[in-house]
């Protein structure tokens, strides 16, 4: 594939779990009879987008939403007989950020599959590698079912590492307050609501397919759907409940870096309480005027040293007795 053409690749379904695969002139000479045709293509290239503007007979309003170049909100739409879907993925192409989505525009009818994509997706070539295997989709309906699936598929381990790295910070912090703990904190945060963001407006959509009334996506993928619908919306709590965590994690980790920095307070307020009157002495002591006692005497400066950490002990007994310390 290249930027002119735009096809990845392209199958017939046998109806039997296979496709026979096929270039540009078997997808310009198919006909409904012979079976569901599922084409995957870049939307950005030259000739995946004259052959749906021009040759699909989609209406011009559908094709241009198909072939935006950037994803839009998880939708879906009937559209006559057919469905308008757009849905998003998680990015796992190596060397990427995660949470940049994969958009994956579709349009499904009873005889056709379309798949547009930008960047990489998964997907795709996940069912491709099903139907070589003879274990893919046998018609638009489950198409949508498993291409779905496939979408949220990445999501559910990513959950529950984010999970598993809030138990590891809860139980650090019951031992120990680590500084590069916050950062830990942040990276789970970031990472959860990046998800949710992405799961909530895909779980609003999955929930319109229980709505359309089209005849040809049958009652046992229906049910599929909303059961894949159900599994996102624990999947969306989940991740409340997994950012909720993080936060709690997060304010106990202020409140014990607050804790020792208001004991380090303390006890320094206490030394220089403690060490007050000594200053004050030894400032008079040093004060250069005439009159100032022991300036002859020999045994003058051991008497001011013993005396300074006597005043100290007096101190610190008077502030016990207060309670003060």
């Amino acid at each position: 594939m290249d930027k002119v053409d735009g096809l990845l690749f392209a199958f017939v379904l046998d109806g039997k779990g296979g496709g026979r695969e096929i270039d540009w002139p078997g997808i310009k000479a198919w006909k409904p009879e012979d079976g569901v045709l599922w084409v995957h293509g870049d939307r950005t290239g030259d000739h995946m987008r004259s052959w749906v503007l021009h040759d699909t007979g989609i209406d011009e309003a559908t094709a241009e939403t198909l072939l935006l170049p950037q994803a839009t909100r998880p939708r879906v739409q009937r559209i006559g007989s057919g469905l308008l879907v757009v849905l998003r993925g998680i990015n796992l192409s190596a060397g990427e950020d995660r949470l940049d989505m994969v958009g994956l525009h579709m349009w499904l009818d009873e005889n056709r599959i379309i798949t547009l994509r930008r960047r990489r997706a998964m997907a795709g070539t996940a069912i491709r590698d099903l139907l070589l295997k003879q274990e893919g989709p046998r018609s638009a309906s489950s198409f949508l079912t498993e291409v779905t699936d496939q979408l949220l598929q990445p999501v559910y381990p990513i959950i529950g590492e984010l999970d598993d790295e809030v138990d590891e910070i809860q139980a650090e912090l019951l031992s120990a307050t680590n500084a590069s703990l916050r950062h830990r904190i942040h990276a789970v945060r970031q990472e959860a609501i990046g998800l949710r963001r992405y799961l909530s407006p895909q779980r609003d959509a999955m929930s319109r397919f229980q709505s359309e009334p089209v005849d040809w996506l049958l009652d046992l993928d229906r049910a599929y759907l909303r059961e894949i619908a159900d599994r996102t919306l624990r999947s969306v709590e989940d991740l409340d409940s997994i950012r909720e965590r993080a936060s709690i994690a997060l304010d106990e980790l202020n409140s014990r870096v607050n804790d020792q920095m208001n004991r380090t307070m303390y006890l320094l307020t206490v030394v220089a309480t403690l060490l007050l009157p000594a200053s004050l002495l030894t400032g008079l002591l040093g004060i250069n005027v005439g009159g100032i006692p022991g300036v002859e005497s020999s045994w003058a400066f051991g008497l001011v040293a013993l005396l300074i950490p006597a005043l100290a002990v007096v101190q610190f007994l008077i502030f016990r007795w207060l309670k003060w310390i």
